[in-house]
């Protein structure tokens, strides 16, 4: 939906990676069943078009790239009164119902395969995106840290992500059509913290070597490849996983745009929060080790953090006298939830968000992502997908239009 702010219009969504189904066809069956009840429920106006964050698998992918199932899907969106703006190219593979911990961020950007799959999506959303309005997908932040740290590794990313910006450049040549990619930054990844973000970016992608090679590839002068290099590559910034980190969203946002870096999505989610850990909170952090996603850890404590990339690890040093302190669990809650007094969630961090995007304007595209709602406890889905969905999406135009 586009909504009218002092600063500027942006554009809301939610992503539809909360939608199990790898194939085309379970998406095109999710979005016909879910869209007509979501303007239902928020009351849209015929002429009001619903925006959509369209997450599609490489599998996907390859079945809406063929010419007639794109005619299909715009003359679907069409019918539900629908536009796309943004896609969420981050998970590759299976996504929901499988192991997926740390295979989410297979292929990473040191491979091929994951710029091929890239370089799909972004020839999707030219075709789907309106006119006038600019697109953007979000990525993998590089990758793994584990996989990601050695200097071999982070030119192979480097090198992978500049040809995506030729990509990207030479898209909006032929198309018209703006896109931009946007890194997600995540806990225990290459790209982790803003301060890492705006290493990686002014130390790697911004240096001369680096716009000299741009420029080789997009035919054109070093001063056009390091505008077509900020214009094209950016920061997909997930409020929940800048929570885990004990990041102010506003002022790591602010610092990033006072680089010209730009922050081209800004991701509306809550991380869990337990205020002090004791031993009366093992067994219920349990219930959220649902063995299908990485909940990293992250640990304050007398001024330090302590990290640990799964909820189990955490747990262990806790059992052996450690890992005392504020929790952050990198585990996606429903934004409208009412966090208990001893297990919460980081909606602090959200709201300030929220207030900070009614006065200036930090991202144009808005997206609401609580991608676990199908492993969540019980107790926090007490209600339809849809109906959440819904209600996610109020407490966000509440928040953003009162």
């Amino acid at each position: 939906m586009q909504l009218s702010l002092p600063p500027q219009n942006v554009h809301l969504t939610y992503c539809t990676n909360i939608h199990a189904g790898e194939s085309w066809d379970e998406v095109l069956a999710s979005l016909e069943e879910t869209i007509p009840l979501l303007r239902e429920k928020l009351e849209l106006v015929a002429d009001q078009a619903f925006g959509i964050g369209l997450r599609l698998s490489a599998q996907a992918a390859d079945s809406l790239i063929i010419p007639a199932s794109l005619q299909e899907f715009k003359m679907q969106l069409a019918r539900l009164g629908a536009y796309v703006f943004t896609i969420n190219a981050f998970p590759y593979g299976p996504f929901h119902g499988v192991r997926v911990k740390e295979q989410v961020y297979l292929p990473d950007w040191r491979d091929t395969e994951r710029l091929r799959y890239t370089r799909q999506c972004a020839h999707i959303l030219a075709e789907l995106l309106p006119e006038d309005v600019e697109g953007s997908i979000s990525t993998v932040p590089g990758g793994y840290k584990s996989e990601a740290q050695t200097a071999g590794a982070q030119q192979q990313i480097v090198e992978q992500l500049i040809a995506a910006v030729a990509m990207l450049a030479g898209l909006e040549q032929t198309s018209g059509k703006c896109i931009a990619l946007a890194l997600e930054p995540e806990p225990c990844c290459f790209l982790e913290t803003m301060d890492e973000t705006a290493a990686f970016f002014c130390g790697q992608l911004w240096t001369k070597d680096s716009i000299a090679r741009l420029a080789e590839l997009c035919v054109c002068t070093e001063a056009q490849a390091a505008r077509l290099m900020r214009r094209h590559l950016g920061v997909c910034y997930d409020v929940c996983h800048a929570a885990v980190e004990f990041e102010d969203p506003v002022s790591a946002m602010q610092s990033l745009t006072e680089l010209g870096i730009r922050i081209l999505k800004i991701q509306l989610s809550c991380a869990l929060r337990i205020p002090a850990m004791h031993a009366g909170m093992v067994n219920e952090l349990r219930r959220f080790d649902d063995g299908v996603y990485l909940h990293q850890v992250v640990v304050h404590n007398q001024d330090s953090l302590q990290r640990y990339t799964d909820l189990p690890a955490a747990l262990s040093a806790y059992q052996a006298g450690q890992a005392d302190g504020e929790w952050r669990v990198h585990c996606h809650v429903p934004i409208f939830w009412d966090s208990e007094e001893q297990l919460g969630s980081t909606r602090t961090d959200l709201l300030a968000t929220l207030q900070a995007l009614r006065k200036q304007g930090l991202s144009s595209h808005l997206e609401v992502e609580t991608y676990t709602w199908d492993v969540l406890p019980a107790h926090l889905k007490n209600e339809s997908k849809a109906h959440a969905i819904a209600r996610e999406l109020s407490f966000i135009m509440k928040e953003l239009l009162t």
